[in-house]
This record gives C-alpha cells, sequence and structure tokens, in this order.
C-alpha cells in the first residue's frame, strides 16, 4: 500500500461497535475507505452501519482466530489497513487476588487478538508490497498502574508485538505502529474510574481529578483523536513511520 489518500483502501477494525472503534471506523469510512467493523457488540454494529451506509459489519468475538478469518473474508481476501483496537479492562484488584481464568481472558482479547488478526492479513500485505498495522495500546504500559497488572501486562505485549513486527515486515513494505492512548472519553473510562475508585476507597469524581492532575495537558483524549492519528499515518506523513509507539495521551506523567 502506498501511503496516501485512503480511498478505495480495505480496512479491518477491531472493536468498532462503540467508543473510540466506532469513531476510527467512521472515520476511514469517510474518507473513502472500504472498511469492515468487526465486535461482540451487535446492537452496537447495527448502529455503526445505520450511520456508515456502505460500511461492513461482523459480529465475532476478536480473540478467535475464526473471528480474523471471518473479517479476512469480508475484506474480499485482503486488507491494506488494519486497526487491532480491541480490549478489555480486565480486572481490577490486587495481584494475589486475581483470578487466573481472569488474567487468561485479558491477554487473550487484548493480545492473542492482535496477533490473529495481524497473522491474518499479512500474507495479502505481504503480497501487495505494503499495508499499515495500527495497534491500540495504553498509556498504562509505560506508567504501570497498580491493581490492574493484567491490562498493563497486556497492553505492553502489544508495543512488543508492534516493535517486532516492524522489524519483520519492514522489508515487506508493510508499516507497523502503536497508539498509547491516555483515558478516552466515554462509558468504558467511566466504568474503570468507578472500578479504580472503589478499589481505592475514593470517590470515583476524586479519582478522576486525581487521573488528570497527572495528564500535563489536564484532560481526556478524544475518540476523534485516535482516529486522526490513524488516518494521518496511513497518509502521506505516515510514510516512513514505522516501529513507533506513538503517545496520544496529553502527556500522561504518572497513574495511581
Amino acid at each position: 500500500m502506498a501511503a496516501g489518500d485512503v480511498a478505495g483502501l480495505r480496512a479491518i477494525v477491531t472493536a468498532a461497535g462503540g467508543g473510540a472503534g466506532r469513531v476510527i471506523a467512521a472515520a476511514l469510512h469517510g474518507a473513502g475507505a472500504r472498511v469492515v467493523a468487526c465486535d461482540v457488540d451487535a446492537a452496537g454494529l447495527a448502529g455503526l452501519a445505520a450511520a456508515c451506509p456502505g460500511l461492513s459489519t461482523l459480529h465475532a468475538d476478536a480473540g478467535t482466530e475464526a473471528a480474523a478469518s471471518a473479517a479476512l473474508a469480508a475484506a474480499g481476501g485482503r486488507a491494506d489497513i488494519l486497526v487491532n483496537n480491541v480490549g478489555i479492562a480486565g480486572p481490577t484488584a490486587a495481584t494475589e487476588d486475581i483470578a487466573p481464568a481472569d488474567w487468561a481472558e485479558t491477554l487473550r482479547v487484548n493480545l492473542t487478538s492482535h496477533f490473529l488478526f495481524a497473522r491474518a492479513v499479512i500474507p495479502g500485505m505481504k503480497a501487495a508490497g505494503g499495508g499499515l498495522i495500527v495497534n491500540i495500546s495504553s498509556a498504562s504500559a509505560r506508567t504501570g498502574l497498580p491493581l490492574r497488572l493484567p491490562y498493563v501486562v497486556s497492553k505492553a505485549g502489544v508495543l512488543s508485538l508492534t516493535t517486532n513486527l516492524a522489524r519483520e515486515l519492514g522489508p515487506h513494505g508493510v508499516r507497523v505502529n502503536a497508539i498509547l492512548p491516555g483515558a478516552i472519553r466515554g462509558d468504558r473510562i467511566g466504568r474503570v474510574i468507578a472500578a479504580k475508585a472503589a478499589a481505592l476507597g475514593m470517590e470515583a469524581a476524586a479519582y478522576e481529578q486525581a487521573l488528570l492532575r497527572h495528564v500535563s495537558l489536564r484532560c481526556l483524549v478524544e475518540p476523534e483523536d485516535i482516529a486522526a492519528a490513524i488516518l494521518f499515518l496511513a497518509g502521506p506523513g505516515g510514510a516512513r513511520i514505522t516501529g513507533q509507539c506513538i503517545g496520544v495521551d496529553g502527556n500522561v506523567e504518572w497513574e495511581e
């Protein structure tokens, strides 16, 4: 894929039924890409499809090999852009209280899904002589975050996945980057803040203020910020950008 206008390019976006994923899918669709949006949220996908006529949807669990294969088939057997956006918060608990099943599920959804979807699209990208893979990690992968061990480990794994794939696929013209968002405005961060506040014995509003105190711009991230970064990477400005872990977070200095 030559970096430039995304019009006509085939894109797959996971966890596109809501939140930042929905905004990313809609932005790519609006720029002319042929988007396949994958999510376990059938109602969310229906809403996205209604808002974006012509966009294709796939109701599936992105953490399975079957979903990756089905998404590739829905894209016509090849993808030019893959956005590995799917992720769950995982448990909020002290390490000794985390159930092994919750640990495994967090890694399956947040990390193994990225591997499975990349594995599915790579042969076609190699054959085409290029492509773009964007993995969504988290600022927490750099700062650490107590009581959120499975989440942080899974998101840190995404960074290694990204840099290693960039080296492996660079000779084939395939670019691989990670975006590290801060707290993204929406329902999900509200639930995360409530859970972490409860674990710390704080009011949710007090924890949110504490959270923003350690962000240089004192702001939450908007979903549109993530979509804009992806469109940049897919455009002319991103032509020589690969192997990078890009913070779109207002500069998260620390997390508690």
